[in-house]
């Protein structure tokens, strides 16, 4: 636990002082001789459920007075609360190594069932968006808080050759952030491109302004969404994944990686040859560490479940630092209520019937 106002701490040292000032009065309270013509009051007023009945008002009291300090303080403590992400967007590569049968039946059709159920276990409150990456990145819908909507665009994913990981997580990024300043025609076919088209000499114009690019963030602030990107091979094509992770953390997204496949991954018979297939890693562990978020492996298709299972109680549930003062402050007012209820039930006077 952690005080924002930890000076208020010092007032725990009157707060100690109280329980020796009690005991001290009650030393120093004149004892005063009663007659009573009966000895059986004199053993009711003595005994032990009288003795501590006296005690417990005083004692609730200070405990109050003890929950008020700390409240005072303003503590904070890590609680699980609703998590703040919103917005998702999943970036699946659908490159032809994703027909590696390691995974049974192979890797994508497991992909798309694990990544089906991740879709409809999803609290309703978050909303996703589905992105496709091969040899480019194409969005295969778009954010929507449609269930069946999501699950049948997973169904239309269609294998192409190449790996532009970077195409991927860009077209990710601007899917969540369309008013970030994104350049995705820049970043993937150069400046010049991003600049002047495709359209001949004599045609060409100046371009227009470029979005105005908002200041860069603390990697991993963004709180209203997150990018979960899977892949199962290395970049072949397309911009440097790496820095597609840097733009992600000036915007302070999170980007959650997925390296999906085992080392041995082999692909029998592709247009008559075959070749084996192996996921980097590296890579994906250095996109989700640039970018504050975390990389999953996972070499079948029970694993691939586990780390989407995951992610569906992250994003469901998150811990946190919050303030916690107003509990303190709950629990000082109910032991006072409690004392002062306490004291009136056990030691109210009753008023002789004249």
């Amino acid at each position: 636990m952690h005080f924002i106002w930890p000076h208020f701490l010092w007032c725990f040292v009157l707060v100690l002082a109280l329980p020796l000032i009690y005991l001290w009065l009650l030393k120093r309270k004149h004892r005063v001789a009663y007659t009573y013509p009966n000895l059986t009051i004199i053993r009711q007023a003595l005994g032990p459920r009288n003795n501590w009945r006296r005690h417990t008002p005083p004692a609730l009291l200070w405990l109050a007075l003890m929950a008020a300090v700390i409240g005072a303080s303003r503590p904070t403590a890590q609680v699980t609360l609703p998590a703040d992400y919103m917005t998702l967007v999943l970036a699946v590569d659908v490159s032809r190594s994703m027909l590696a049968e390691d995974v049974e039946p192979n890797r994508i059709q497991a992909a798309q069932a694990t990544v089906k159920e991740f879709l409809r276990e999803l609290p309703n409150n978050i909303r996703v968006g589905v992105v496709s990456f091969a040899g480019t990145a194409q969005v295969v819908q778009q954010i929507t808080d449609e269930r069946e909507a999501l699950v049948a665009s997973v169904d239309r994913f269609q294998l192409q050759r190449g790996t532009a990981t970077g195409s991927g997580l860009l077209l990710a990024l601007a899917t969540l952030l369309p008013n970030s300043g994104v350049d995705l025609q820049a970043a993937i076919y150069g400046e010049e491109f991003g600049r002047w088209g495709s359209k001949p000499l004599a045609e060409r114009k100046p371009a227009a302004p470029p979005t105005a690019v908002a200041p860069p963030v603390p990697a991993g602030s963004y709180t209203n969404g997150a990018i979960i990107l899977l892949s199962d091979g290395r970049r072949t094509n397309g911009p440097d994944p790496l820095a597609a992770a840097k733009q992600a953390a000036q915007r302070g997204v999170r980007v959650y990686t997925v390296a999906f496949g085992t080392p041995n991954g082999f692909i029998p018979g592709w247009d008559g040859s075959s070749f084996y297939t192996r996921v980097d890693e590296q890579a994906l562990q250095a996109m989700a560490k640039i970018t504050e978020g975390e990389f999953f492996r996972a070499g079948n298709s029970q694993d691939l479940k586990e780390v989407y299972r995951h992610l569906s109680s992250k994003f469901s549930l998150e811990r946190r630092e919050t303030e916690v003062t107003a509990l303190f402050g709950a629990a000082s007012l109910i032991l006072i209520i409690v004392a002062l209820v306490l004291s009136l039930l056990w030691f109210q006077r009753s008023v002789s019937k004249r």
